[in-house]
Parts: C-alpha cells; structure tokens; sequence
C-alpha cells in the first residue's frame, strides 16, 4: 500500500487487495487487481497485476503494472492511476487463460519499466 495514505492500520492482507478496482485518474474504472507479484528476495511487492478487458470475466488479459503506480484512494474505493485505458490497450501484458505468463526476468522488468516510464526498483 502507499505510504502517502493515512489509514489507522498499514497493513492490508493479501485477499483483501486481490478484486481490488483500478481506475484512471478521471475516474474511469480500468479493471481490478487479480494478484501481486512480490520479489521473493527482498519481500517487497513490485507489480500489480491488473484483469482487464473481456467480457463477464470471460476473455480478459492480465496487464502488470509497477506497483508504485498505484496510489490506494478510500473516497473512490480502489487504487488510483495515471494511466489511460488506451494506455492498457497497448500495454504489455498477456493472456489469463493462456500458458504466456512472462517469467518476468530482467529484460520484461525493464520493458515495464520503459513503457510506464517508472524506473525499475
């Protein structure tokens, strides 16, 4: 979770942020997050992995996004990002029913970085 967000507990469990909705800074609702990516080495959380697209839960991809791109926002009820929907669109990211799931190496985490314009951690 952000740190800029005040709240009389930090800490968040993990199926608590799983579903949680994503939108962009207009408002506009982009997805939810489907799960986190945590660096098994250093314990810390690196991408958000947001559904997005499909119909009924059926045909969506998965799109990772840094996770210091996201800010929680209590008023809205979900995370917060500065990223367009036709951002998403052509973002990288991969199938959910598909066997494509990036191993994310050194090479994908800097193509994510690039794309997003984040600098990798």
């Amino acid at each position: 979770m952000n740190a800029r967000v005040e709240s009389p507990n930090p800490m968040i469990a993990s199926d608590r942020v799983e579903g949680t909705a994503v939108y962009s800074r207009m408002g506009e609702r982009l997805g939810t997050v489907e799960r986190f990516m945590v660096d098994k080495v250093s314990g810390q959380v690196e991408y958000a992995v947001l559904a997005f697209g499909g119909v009924l839960g059926i045909g969506h991809r998965h799109y990772p996004l840094p996770w210091r791109a996201l800010t929680y926002e209590p008023e809205q009820g979900g995370y917060v990002v500065d990223i367009t929907r036709e951002q998403i669109d052509s973002a990288p990211g991969y199938d959910a029913e598909g066997d494509d799931e990036p191993s994310y190496d050194r090479a994908y985490r800097e193509q994510l970085a690039a794309y997003y314009t984040i600098p990798p951690v």
